[in-house]
């Protein structure tokens, strides 16, 4: 009953595209300050976030840590890329209501990340908030493009309506 609400009412879904803006604003703002300050670097967030795993209270599991340590810091440039260009385009398409299951999927992914490595900021808060996104699947994009969007990728491509007709199928 309570997913059936969540998922399909009109006042929910105009109260979701304010926490959907909210959230791609954040995100978008913090992509757009990483851009433009003149080269966005990780390397040194990623080294801070391996020096907090030691200690007798660590701030970060040691498992991320290793990941961090072995695949993230030697590729501090690229993940460097996907961090700035991840927070805008997932601030964007949140803002507009474009693949908004997706954008909020890849934007908790980032946040998870964040929290892991030891950040706490407002990842939390938008964790939450994005909790309330995904759960709510079409509803959080039904007033965004997300209205005119999904219908036709339904229509037009193999991932849409079953096409097989009735004729098609063969009994066995």
């Amino acid at each position: 009953m309570i997913m059936e609400f969540i998922r399909n009412n009109k006042i929910v879904a105009a109260i979701l595209t304010v926490l959907r803006v909210y959230i791609g604003y954040t995100w978008i703002t913090a992509g757009i300050g990483k851009l433009t300050s003149g080269g966005f670097d990780a390397s040194g967030f990623l080294q801070g976030a391996i020096a907090s795993a030691g200690g007798e209270h660590p701030a970060v599991q040691g498992w991320w840590a290793t990941f961090l340590e072995a695949v993230a810091l030697p590729n501090a440039e690229l993940f460097s890329f996907l961090v700035m260009w991840g927070e805008v385009l997932v601030g964007t398409a949140l803002i507009l209501g474009i693949f908004t299951n997706f954008a909020a999927l890849m934007g908790i992914t980032m946040n998870f990340a964040f929290l892991f490595s030891g950040t706490v900021s407002t990842n939390a808060q938008m964790v939450l908030i994005t909790v309330f996104l995904i759960v709510a699947g079409f509803n959080a994009g039904r007033y965004g493009l997300d209205r005119w969007v999904i219908p036709f990728i339904k229509d037009h491509t193999p991932f849409g309506k079953n096409k097989v007709k009735k004729e098609e199928v063969v009994v066995v």
